[in-house]
């Protein structure tokens, strides 16, 4: 059985320890993964801080080229690193682009594009103020070594998200995977490692031990967190121990709200996809669906319609959607969640029953007849389930939207875009959309609010969050 290395120092680094990397989709092993020692930590971060300066003292003009050059090895190497995402994380392979069905050759898709777009920004000095007797400068500097730990939802894509802005802006890396999706997301940093100078990007893989030997070493200038609220706390009081700033993205549990002049037939293939993208395994899935009484049949039917008519099975096989849950701790998860549904007078529409046989599949499901307060809707399932519930008035739809300490992101669906937007200025959340969910971009800036996180990635505002001010100011 094949080891897959770390990369470290521009080197490849195995381990004493290993563990196994699971098919989802099949409970076959893919390969095994080293578990990075506390010295092999220490190793990672000090090629970092020994490459950083160097780095960061490129001309500005030559990292960007070098960003564009590992934009086209990922392309060069899309169907490899397809295949991987598929066999690892469990997304069928699906199409390229935003208008295919989102699955791996999608994500590998969007890592090409996430690292094209930073490529293309430019950080100048800006002018703070100026008079006749004085002049302030602001310029942006790296912090130093960045800490980076990727979940295992969207594995490549989120990894590229932390690793990209970061070397840009002159910082290096050292990034953790999931340690359910790792070898995907070492093999794309071997590949991609060939275009940089050693110690610009390095990784460590294991458990979760590992990512906290990393974001508490001292070594560390920043942090990058993508997962869920309870890690996310503690790396936050490991990085706070060293007075070093974090980037969290913590999850949360989208409301998507349709207001009465909505138009179900139209917008259920969108509210289908906000919801399932990634069997519901997004961070930004829309995860409880409001309704008011006069559009909650035709909405209902209009989704069930869809979710029965949707392939399900082993992503390698062409024309599957769907894929499993990605591991059984999620898979147990969702079980869970909707038997408490059922036991709290939840009525399952559609799915709703294990499959059974291998891999971690479960059917799409739709529950009607809950309220807020019940278990699936106050939960984030993370998973191919969403809740259906009926509202009587606006009002009461928003305070419900509201009431959970998430804000990630949510929805309003509209006929009325005006109507819309004055609903959306009232619901806490990172970013609402309008007629559309989840539909992230890499020039617009994405974060959330309350228990969802601290700090924005994407665009200018995500270039910034990787830098820190530096203010020259002058006497005229």
């Amino acid at each position: 059985m094949t080891t897959y290395l770390n990369t470290s120092n521009g080197q490849s680094v195995g381990s004493d320890k290993t563990f196994a990397s699971i098919n989802p989709a099949t409970g076959e092993t893919l390969g095994n993964v080293p578990i990075s020692s506390r010295q092999q930590v220490a190793d990672a971060i000090a090629a970092a801080r020994a490459a950083q300066p160097a780095w960061a003292a490129r001309p500005d003009a030559e990292r960007k080229a070098l960003m564009m050059k590992v934009a086209e090895i990922i392309k060069a190497n899309d169907a490899y690193l397809a295949d991987w995402v598929t066999r690892e994380q469990g997304k069928p392979l699906g199409g390229v682009g935003p208008d295919q069905v989102p699955g791996a050759r999608f994500e590998v898709w969007g890592c090409e594009v996430w690292t094209q777009v930073p490529a293309s920004l430019d950080m100048p000095m800006e002018v703070a103020f100026e008079d006749e007797t004085r002049r302030d400068e602001v310029h942006r500097k790296p912090y130093g070594v960045i800490a980076a730990i990727a979940p295992w939802n969207w594995p490549l894509l989120i990894a590229i998200w932390q690793i990209i802005p970061s070397i840009r802006a002159g910082n290096t890396v050292v990034i953790k995977p999931s340690e359910y999706t790792s070898i995907g997301t070492l093999e794309m940093v071997r590949l991609i490692s060939e275009a940089l100078p050693k110690g610009v990007v390095n990784t460590v893989s294991g458990p979760g031990e590992v990512g906290s030997w990393l974001v508490s070493d001292p070594g560390i200038n920043k942090v990058m967190f993508t997962g869920s609220a309870r890690t996310g706390a503690k790396v936050a009081e490991a990085a706070a121990k060293n007075v070093v700033p974090v980037t969290l993205e913590l999850g949360g549990n989208d409301a998507a709200i349709m207001l009465p002049d909505a138009d179900p037939k139209a917008m259920a293939m969108g509210l289908f996809w906000g919801a399932f993208i990634n069997m519901g395994q997004t961070c930004a899935a829309a995860k409880r669906l409001y309704v008011p009484e006069s559009l909650f049949e035709p909405t209902v039917q209009a989704l069930k319609e869809l979710a029965q008519a949707m392939p399900m099975g082993n992503g390698l096989e062409e024309g599957m959607v769907m894929g499993p849950i990605q591991n059984k701790m999620q898979y147990d998860k969702v079980v869970d969640l909707v038997e408490s549904a059922k036991a709290q007078g939840g009525n399952v529409v559609c799915g709703g029953t294990p499959r059974g046989g291998a891999g971690y599949f479960y059917p799409l499901t739709l529950v009607t007849g809950l309220k807020d307060g019940d278990r699936l809707v106050d939960e984030e399932q993370f998973g191919p389930v969403l809740p259906i519930i009926r509202y009587r008035d606006v009002e009461e739809a928003i305070a419900s939207a509201n009431r959970l300490d998430v804000g990630l992101g949510a929805s309003v669906w509209s006929t009325d875009v005006e109507k819309a937007k004055q609903v959306a200025s009232r619901i806490q959340a990172g970013t609402v959309w309008i007629n559309q969910h989840g539909m992230i971009h890499p020039m617009v800036p994405f974060g959330g609010v309350k228990g969802s996180g601290y700090g924005v990635e994407f665009g200018l505002d995500g270039l910034k969050a990787v830098t820190q001010p530096q203010v020259i100011s002058i006497k005229k």
